[in-house]
This record gives C-alpha cells, structure tokens and sequence, in this order.
C-alpha cells in the first residue's frame, strides 16, 4: 500500500513513511492510493472479533511495513479493556422506549469516550502512541509532535505520549476557549516530555501554527516535527475501526444474509474539523455498507453551509463562535481536504486551487455548479444539520427524561441532527464524542445537577498548571520548539 499527496506530490510513500511526516510536502493530506474493498463475506467473518482483532484485520489493510504480528501485538497492548474500561471497548447501546418503537426510530449511541481522557480521541490516539513508540525504536530516532485541539485532542494525545520513549509534545491550545475541565486535564501533566502552549487565539489560529511549521520543510527536518492532528493518516485510519465495530453490533440480528441482502446502516457524527466523519466515508468507501452520512455541526456551521450550498467559506477569527459544544468551534476543517479530493476525482491539481489559491485570496470557494457536488449526496451520502445551545439543553434533557442517560453537548448535536435524518429500517447510530463531565457546566444548565466524575478526576481543576501563554505567531511557536529541543 502506497500513499499520495492530495495536492499531488510525485513521491508514493509507504506507511511508516507517512506516519512520521504527518503533512506531505507540498501542504497536502496523504490518502492511500486506493481504498481497500471490504466484501460481505468478509465483514461476516469479522462478526464475533474482539475490538483488538478488528482493529488489526482493518489496520493490516493499510499497513505492509509493519510485520503482521509486531502489528497485531501493537493493537491488542492498545485495545484491552484496563486501557478502555469495557470489553466490547465500543459497546454500542439501543435508545429505545415506549415512544420510540417503530423502524423508524432505530436509533444507537456507540460509545467511543471510555478511554483515558473519556474523550472518542483516545480511540485513536492510544494507538498512535503505541506506533510512534514502535516505530521510532524500531528507527533509532526521536520525534516532536506538534498539534493543535480545540479541547479533546490535546489531552487524549499528550495522556497516549506521556513517558513514550523518544517522544516529545508540543500541544497549541486557544487560551480560554476550552471548558475547565478540558484544560486542567492537559496543563496538570508534569511530565517533562509534554509542552502545553495556550495562542491568544482560537483554534484556527492554533491549527494554522501546525500547518506553517510542519510547510517549513527545513525547520521540520531538523527537528523532526510529527503531528498527531488527524491531519495525519494514522489518527484517522484508526478511527476507521469503529465504523465497523458499529456496523457488526447494529446488524448483529442479520448476519448470515446473501449478499444482495446485506442490511445498511446510517452514522451521525458531530463535526468540526471533519476527521471524525472523514473516517466514515473511508469506511463507506471500502464498502462498508453506510447508507447516509450525518454531519452534525454546531452554530460554527461552514461544513453544514456547504454541503446545502455547495459553498465551502471559512470564517475569521472574530467570526468563529465560543459555543457550548467547544471542541467543535472551528471553521477550518483540515479533513474537508481529503473529501474533496475524492469528490473530484482525486484531481490534485484542482484540489491545491481550491485550498491553497482560493482560500488564501478569498477565503471560499464554490462547487455549487459542479457536477460532483451535484451528485454528491447520492453517491457519497453526505447530508447535513446544524444544533444550536437551545437545541442542546433540549436534547441532554430529553434524552436523560428518557433514557435515564446523561450525554455530552458534542454528542447532543449529533443526536438532534441525527433526529432529522431517520430512515425506516435503517439503524442510526449517534458518535458518542465525550462523557458528559467534560462540560458539567452546560450539564448542570440543563439538568440542574453534575455528571458523574471519574474517581481518577477528583479535584484535578485544583492541580498545578504547566502551560505557557504566547500570541498566535508560527515563528515564537517555532523558538520555543527550538529551545525545548536543543
């Protein structure tokens, strides 16, 4: 299996490669030179795996530089259920009542937020650790990980990198723009290889730091710049796995059916920087039978405009809303890239236009007359949908009245845009994306009590920070780098 640039790079490179390098040199995203085909057959026999070996049937896909079994022993050290706190690590649960009986209401919620930082993160990340370790053993070499999160992917990244040999993190933030919970999770670590970094900005800020250094190819070279962003094909690769653990649960009742009668199901997913539902349509696209996929955004809507428009339109700072739902407040989706290099028939030359010309001059551009974007929805099943605070209250009290389930605001933008796409027949199945004490503040909001805490996070607002404050400037980011590494 070889990689490309989404923006047309000559060199193929192999996954180790890739792994290492996160963006390819010329700004691009790397994608596998084709996808995979998963058949029926095949999923039938995965039916039953523990999550470890689904993950490594899936990963092997993708990966020939690493042996097989030093590749299944990286997934089971990484999928156990004292990592996850399950043995199913992704249970998948039915929200059913006396109201919601019908085909029509079909509904799931997969559990993706028992990890370490109880973030839908850590399904990744904790892989990407154990990788990276491997790899850069394997090597000899060291590696400083630069990224950027808007409240998940910080912690679950430096809480996988902690203590990994020859491993370095170097994490931007948006000074005050995660809830209290998300910071003191990142800015208590003491450990001398995590550096937390707060921008006096918002995530895109952030995001645009790890995008300027990892283009300085000499700086990158030199001191060995990774990213753990899902920017890098690894993160998103991983995230792939769930996909299918989700399908094998949903349509546990049809196994055993002919081929011609292989039962679909539908995702919905919140979306930001759309690395999470960009895992999907990989799925999707190596035949896993997905029939819709559901992007949920918040009030920071630009992926919601565009795929009811066609307009992809990236706001300003100033224009990007602090909402209830954080991790999502973001207008820039470094994934988008990846999509729509697909959607246009993988035309690198057009695709280094749209994100590199375009966006840089004007800030948008506009697929509206395209005949891809046209025939999008139908061939690759995006719909869209867009929560706001009001919707969220509404949605974690009716789903606690309910269910007797208290969920996250993240996760109750997908289940409200989820609402609105229902297929009889059809098993929807909701992202969890966090547990809800990461935002107790909004929980309380709308419930009038706390979530549960986790014993281990007792108190943990109350803990030294470790955190240093700079305005949003690539080359102060790269000083620091230069200086914690030299």
């Amino acid at each position: 299996m070889k990689y490309l640039s989404t923006r047309g790079h000559a060199d193929r490179k192999q996954f180790c490669e890739i792994l290492l390098e996160g963006l390819a040199p010329d700004g691009g995203l790397y994608l596998p030179e084709t996808y995979p085909q998963v058949d029926a057959a095949t999923l039938e026999k995965w039916r039953g795996l523990p999550y470890a070996g689904l993950a490594f049937e899936v990963l092997s896909l993708y990966i020939d530089d690493i042996p097989a079994a030093d590749l299944r022993a990286i997934c089971e050290k990484t999928y156990t259920e004292e990592v996850f706190g399950t043995r199913e690590i992704v249970p998948l649960r039915k929200l059913e009542d006396a109201s919601t009986s019908s085909a029509r209401t079909e509904l799931y919620l997969e559990a993706l937020s028992n990890g370490p930082t109880l973030a839908f993160k850590d399904m990744a990340m904790q892989l990407l650790g154990n990788l990276f370790e491997y790899e850069l053993a394997r090597r000899g070499e060291e590696l400083n990980i630069l990224g950027a999160t808007s409240g998940d992917t910080g912690s679950a990244a430096e809480y996988a990198m902690r203590g990994k040999k020859g491993v370095r993190v170097f994490m931007t933030s948006p000074q005050g723009r995660m809830s209290p919970f998300q910071q003191a999770q990142m800015f208590s670590l003491q450990d001398a290889n995590i550096h937390n970094i707060a921008v006096e900005g918002v995530f895109d800020d952030c995001q645009d730091i790890v995008k300027a250094v990892s283009n300085d190819l000499d700086f990158k070279r030199k001191y060995r710049i990774g990213t753990v962003n899902s920017i890098n094909w690894a993160r998103l690769m991983a995230q792939v796995v769930y996909y299918f653990a989700g399908y094998l649960q949903a349509t546990q009742d049809s196994a055993g059916l002919a081929r011609t009668e292989v039962r679909k199901v539908s995702f919905a997913v919140p979306s930001g920087n759309f690395g999470n539902v960009c895992a999907g349509h990989v799925a999707r696209m190596m035949g896993l039978p997905i029939d819709t996929l559901v992007v949920a955004t918040n009030e920071n809507d630009v992926l919601d405009e565009f795929f009811r428009t066609g307009v992809y339109r990236v706001r300003a700072s100033a224009d990007t809303h602090e909402t209830s739902s954080p991790s999502m407040d973001i207008s820039k989706a470094s994934n988008f890239e990846r999509f729509v290099f697909d959607l246009l028939g993988r035309d690198a030359a057009r695709v280094a236009d749209l994100f590199g010309a375009q966006l840089s001059a004007k800030g948008r551009f506009d697929l509206s007359g395209d005949a891809a974007f046209q025939a999008a929805a139908r061939h690759y099943g995006f719909v869209s949908g867009k929560s706001t605070h009001a919707d969220r209250l509404q949605t974690i009290r009716d789903t606690h009245a309910r269910f007797g389930l208290i969920i996250d605001t993240h996760t109750a933008d997908g289940l409200k845009v989820a609402h609105a796409h229902l297929q009889p027949g059809v098993p929807m199945i909701v992202l969890e994306t966090a547990l809800p004490i990461k935002f107790a503040e909004t929980i309380q909001e709308a419930l009038g009590c706390l979530p549960a805490r986790p014993v281990r996070f007792e108190g943990i607002e109350a803990l030294p920070k470790r955190v240093v404050v700079m305005p949003a400037d690539a080359l102060l980011v790269k000083a620091y780098i230069a200086k914690h590494v030299d």
